[in-house]
């Protein structure tokens, strides 16, 4: 448990951002699923909104009719000062993380307060080890970015078919990710800020890269990979240059069991040429209308945050993962699979990702960390008993 601070903090998680869509499918899923006697409370900018929320979480818990409300707004150092320092853990949901997300990162920082959320931003979560990893170190504070669907699911794959193979040797995994579902205002929001601001993605990684402890008789990598017909899976594999590639990489630095000389390559896996084609095409398009900014914000009013499908259209979503790892004369092929990935199940990853931090005893950790090195086999057993599915396919 991080109780470094002591346990007289009201609040054993908080949840910031809890009235947007993704925020209030987390409250729901705190109120069915967080434990008798965890402390836990909603914060945000509208009492009134959280005032609804809380109604409408008591209709079905009514334990939840006494629920606190904080305020706190993403813009007031104050408030988020006084948020930070009320809770053990805070989760928020409030992004597009590089507009909104780093005084609530300094504010956690300081007050040795762990703090998880839903980015998938890399330059934010570049600039925020390069802002607060040291001041989060001193402080005893764990900073978890990526949560959700980004990065939960890679991450703690990865990690999960690692284990399947021998120890002290290379290692090479791939990953192929495939889902059906319709991803959030929140998601598209952030993607289109990210393919907006490419010159100061680079800078910011490439400063990390100066900044970052070098590795020393051991090595990690995440290189793109080239798009290529996977006869492992039987599909076409596209690079996805993501933030989750990069979370892989860092939680084989950090940890020694992925071997001297780690590999990981990240696709999307598509089973019909013509639709691969014309997803690169379409990303293509879409990353040169991000840089015009009148094209930018014209895409982002189309599909504003805050929104999302409904319970029909979610229950029909999916996803899978499937790793190919190799190493020491090894081959594992494992699966990491749910339900609706950009909605239901990344409000699940971001509420048993909190759970896991204010409640279980965990590595000892601080500063900025992945999921798989903060959390490790903890969060792979919650996840696992919240009904998503990580298994061994076939291994020889």
């Amino acid at each position: 448990m991080n109780r470094q601070n002591g346990a007289q903090r009201p609040y054993d998680v908080v949840l910031f951002g809890a009235t947007g869509f993704v925020g209030a499918l987390t409250a729901e899923y705190l109120a069915a699923h967080a434990p008798s006697g965890c402390r836990w409370a909603l914060a945000g900018r509208n009492r009134a909104k959280l005032e609804r929320l809380r109604e409408r979480l008591a209709a079905v818990e009514p334990l939840c009719a006494d629920l606190p409300l904080l305020h706190a707004d993403a813009d007031d150092e104050h408030s988020l000062r006084e948020l930070a320092e009320s809770a053990h853990v805070v989760a928020t949901t409030v992004g597009p993380y590089v507009w909104y997300g780093e005084k609530l990162v300094a504010a956690c920082a300081q007050a040795g307060t762990d703090y998880t959320d839903l980015t998938g931003e890399a330059e934010f979560v570049d600039r925020m080890y390069l802002e607060h990893d040291v001041r989060a170190r001193e402080r005893g504070a764990r900073i978890v970015h990526a949560c959700g669907f980004d990065s939960v699911p890679h991450d703690l794959g990865v990690y999960f078919t690692v284990q399947q193979l021998p120890q002290g040797v290379p290692l090479t995994v791939d990953g192929f990710v495939r889902s059906s579902a319709v991803f959030s205002g929140g998601t598209f929001a952030s993607v289109l800020t990210a393919m907006g601001r490419g010159p100061r993605l680079l800078r910011a990684a490439r400063e990390r890269r100066l900044h970052e402890p070098r590795l020393v008789a051991r090595r990690a990598r995440a290189p793109l990979g080239a798009p290529h017909f996977s006869t492992e899976t039987g599909t076409w594999a596209l690079p996805l240059p993501t933030l989750d590639p990069q979370v892989v990489q860092r939680s084989a630095r950090a940890l020694d069991r992925y071997g001297p000389d780690f590999r990981y390559r990240h696709f999307a896996s598509v089973r019909h040429l013509p639709v691969a084609l014309g997803g690169t095409a379409a990303a293509g398009a879409l990353l040169g209308a991000a840089q015009i900014p009148a094209a930018r914000s014209w895409l982002m009013d189309r599909y504003e945050p805050g929104r999302g499908p409904d319970a029909e259209r979610r229950r029909r979503s999916w996803f899978t993962v499937r790793f190919v790892g190799t190493g020491g004369g090894h081959r594992v092929f494992t699966e990491v699979s749910g339900g609706d990935p950009g909605y239901d199940e990344t409000a699940k990853m971001l509420a048993q990702s909190a759970l896991c931090l204010a409640l279980d005893e965990l590595p000892p950790t601080s500063g900025q960390v992945t999921t798989a090195a903060a959390m490790g086999d903890a969060l792979l057993e919650r996840l696992r008993s919240a009904g998503v599915r990580f298994r061994v396919a076939s291994a020889r």
